[in-house]
């Protein structure tokens, strides 16, 4: 009989070496906004606000994509668990051509984001140039989305490095793709944003190649034949794809959206607010990329087990991964309290800014456990392919409990007086509160339903 303590590593010890790549993959991704942010901002201050503006519609458009191709990350665990290796290519092909289906509406709405930036009344040469950025940007969309594909092919397979691996190659590519294109080196056109644009797609098209060029020549896909052939769009096969991962993209959609519609609302505020608040969400958001990584090796280990029909596994595995989270995020949370006077400083040097992100980031603190646990919840239920229920408590938590809480703390008539920027962290300590609660609770019904199932048969 094992002790708890056995039981607790011989199941998570496995779950950390798949989520340390995962966590990899995500910085670096990550890392080229942070490249295109910097050397933009280097050249003008124009190119700057124009590639903060594009990627304001970029980034939540790419996570409803990505969210809803990550539908293929449970469905190869579970085929790949149960040994349906003959399921893989078919789904492979499949989840491309679903990718080609969203990619119509993204390039539709990069290529004429024009319309958009007007409507929001942005600065005519700033929206002008965030166009372009957002046009050179949306030949990589094809790239970027088949990337996405063979990915989640990868990690469904407990296969996390070598993504980890070409997405910082694709980082390294961009740094100097970057300096050539916005700064006109090497004899080419100096293009501003929009060689940042053109640098960034082609790190997307780069990364689909070195991906395509591992799962061809490596003996554990060769025999799965992905390359071989390629089927036409099949309504059950996509059907399948769009039933369990729509969900899924669109609570990600949610969740980045509101951040977004936040940073809109406190606008108004000055910019020392907007800037604090922008510090503060910035250094908890790389801290969340920890718990998130877990939460994504969870999905592969619940679906694995679940595909060898072994549900009591499942659930084992399900729930010693949501407590491994809440030490990994309780953790973050220390790290959150003791290192954010000196973080702040990194980020800036006026002291405004400063006292306002320390207390911003202070207060995430009592969210930061919440938010590792709700994630790690979702991840486990995305394992169970259980996805629509999930929209809808992400749906409600987020922007009935935490932006409407928050927007009536910050400048409602409620009786402690409006809180500004404090009100919308405020309803964010609510609403990922109520959304772990809530995941939580879902967990437990979704994965004890699954085992009386099994056992009655």
């Amino acid at each position: 009989m094992k002790s708890f303590h056995q039981e607790f590593w011989l199941h998570n010890r496995p779950l950390m070496l798949l989520a340390l790549p995962l966590l990899g993959a995500q910085l670096a991704q990550t890392g080229m906004g942070v490249v295109d942010t910097i050397m933009a901002g280097r050249l003008s201050p124009v190119d700057l606000a124009a590639v903060a503006v594009g990627a304001s519609i970029f980034g939540p458009m790419m996570l409803l994509i990505f969210g809803t191709l990550m539908a293929v990350t449970p469905l190869v665990a579970h085929a790949r668990g149960g040994q349906r290796h003959h399921e893989m290519a078919p789904l492979i092909h499949q989840a491309s051509w679903v990718g080609a289906l969203l990619m119509i509406p993204a390039w539709f709405a990069f290529y004429y984001s024009q319309v958009v930036f007007d409507f929001m009344k942005v600065e005519p040469d700033v929206a002008n140039l965030a166009s372009a950025y957002l046009r050179a940007l949306s030949w990589g969309l094809p790239g970027l989305a088949f990337f996405q594909v063979l990915r989640c092919l990868c990690e469904g397979s407990n296969q996390a490095r070598p993504v980890l691996l070409i997405s910082v190659a694709g980082l390294l590519l961009n740094i100097p793709a970057n300096y050539i294109l916005i700064y006109g080196k090497l004899g080419m056109p100096q293009l501003g944003a929009v060689g940042c644009g053109y640098a960034t797609a082609l790190s997307f098209w780069f990364m689909a190649l070195l991906l395509s060029l591992y799962v061809t020549f490596r003996a554990e896909y060769r025999s799965l034949a992905i390359f071989k052939g390629w089927s036409w769009p099949q309504w059950l096969g996509i059907k399948q794809i769009l039933w369990v991962g729509l969900p899924i993209g669109l609570s990600i959609f949610v969740e980045a959206s509101l951040f977004t519609t936040i940073a809109l609302f406190i606008g108004s505020l000055g910019e020392v607010v907007v800037s604090g608040h922008q510090v503060a969400f910035n250094f908890t958001t790389l801290l969340f990329m920890v718990p998130l990584s877990l939460g994504m090796a969870l999905t592969v280990k619940v679906g694995h087990a679940l595909g060898q029909q072994r549900p009591a596994t499942a659930r084992r595995v399900a729930f010693l991964g949501v407590e491994m989270a809440f030490l990994v995020s309780l953790l973050g949370a220390l790290v959150m309290w003791i290192a954010s006077p000196w973080v702040v400083q990194l980020y800036s040097s006026d002291q405004d800014v400063q006292l306002l992100a320390t207390a911003l980031i202070q207060l995430a603190v009592f969210y930061q456990v919440s938010d590792g646990l709700q994630v790690n919840a979702a991840g486990a239920l995305r394992g169970y392919k259980d996805t629509r229920i999930v929209m809808l408590i992400t749906l409600f938590c987020y922007w009935v409990i935490g932006l409407g809480g928050g927007w009536w703390m910050a400048f409602g008539a409620n009786p402690w007086g409006p809180q500004g920027v404090y009100g919308f962290w405020y309803g964010l300590i609510a609403g990922l509160s109520a959304a772990s609660v809530f995941l939580l609770w879902r967990l437990n019904v979704t994965s004890r339903r699954v085992q009386l199932e099994a056992v009655a048969q």
